[in-house]
């Protein structure tokens, strides 16, 4: 229970540090935080240059005492940044990538 405990913790100062990480004022980064269910998002919400933007930033859920990364649209290497946080490596499940390719990275399978 510790470790799903730190890693809610972990997770959401992630999100929230990206959420208040500046960018356009027209466009607001929301942070959504289900911890019953443990799903994890940062999306942005808004208008830039007379065009709608919607839709997720950052996606991760807690799944049998992992950290899965279902969607990642930022620049930064997610992963490496919950490592950074003491998150072992085979405790990250990148999870945009095919069970298949999984494998053939450093991290958990699933």
């Amino acid at each position: 229970m510790e470790t799903l405990e730190t890693y809610r913790q972990i997770v959401q100062q992630l999100l929230t540090t990206y959420a208040n990480s500046g960018g356009d004022d027209r466009v607001e980064a929301q942070t959504i935080f289900d911890t019953e269910w443990d799903h994890y998002q940062l999306i942005y919400v808004g208008w830039h240059r007379q065009r709608r933007v919607f839709g997720p930033v950052l996606h991760l859920d807690i799944k049998d005492s992992k950290i899965w990364i279902q969607w990642n649209g930022t620049e930064t290497d997610i992963a490496a940044e919950l490592e950074e946080q003491g998150v072992p490596k085979d405790n990250i499940v990148l999870g945009f990538h095919t069970p298949v390719m999984r494998k053939y990275t450093e991290y958990a399978v699933s």
